[in-house]
């Protein structure tokens, strides 16, 4: 039987070890994706996703299932924590190179695909933290303008502003990166 978030939760917030062990399951993967994405560093999202799921045990009685639907309170926790990450480490270089970066929408056996996923997870770190959590949330974790407006707490039409300076900047850095790479031939 498949039980539902809000399901989970009820059952969490009387100490249902089992329960969350079962939302944690559920969610680990996409959760961790889009920390990961947001910093750009897997061992960083590691630590983001572990206090976002220890969130998650002690304020299960600050759940509100009418409010939202849960994974968008459970992406609000790990934006907020990104962005506090952010803050701490603001002075610190993110290391490309120790980043997963092949996109959930491409085969993994070609290297130029894997070459442009490189490109367009450097290019996104690029990206002011706001563009760059609309972008993810709606591209990758496919979110709909609404539940990523909820998680980012702005209205729809500030979020589709985000994304559209986010892309356009996003194709302005990727065309740059292109320039440049054909250049060294």
């Amino acid at each position: 039987m498949n039980t539902s978030d809000d399901a989970l939760m009820q059952q969490i917030r009387l100490g249902d070890h089992h329960a969350f062990a079962k939302l944690v399951d559920r969610h680990l993967n996409a959760l961790h994706g889009f920390a990961q994405r947001i910093l750009g560093n897997s061992a960083d999202a590691d630590d983001i996703v572990q206090e976002t799921f220890l969130r998650v045990w002690h304020k299960a009685s600050q759940w509100q299932p009418k409010q939202a639907k849960f994974s968008t309170w459970l992406h609000s926790i790990t934006h907020n924590l990104c962005i506090d990450f952010h803050r701490r480490d603001k002075g610190k270089t993110v290391d490309i190179t120790d980043v997963e970066l092949i996109s959930p929408h491409q085969p993994t056996d070609s290297r130029q695909q894997e070459d442009v996923a490189v490109q367009v997870e450097a290019a996104l770190q690029q990206l002011p933290e706001s563009q760059r959590s609309a972008i993810i949330l709606c591209h990758y974790q496919y979110m709909s303008n609404r539940e990523a407006a909820e998680t980012l707490g702005i209205s729809i039409s500030a979020l589709e502003s985000l994304m559209a300076r986010g892309r356009r900047k996003l194709k302005k850095i990727l065309q740059s990166q292109s320039a440049d790479l054909l250049g060294d031939f």
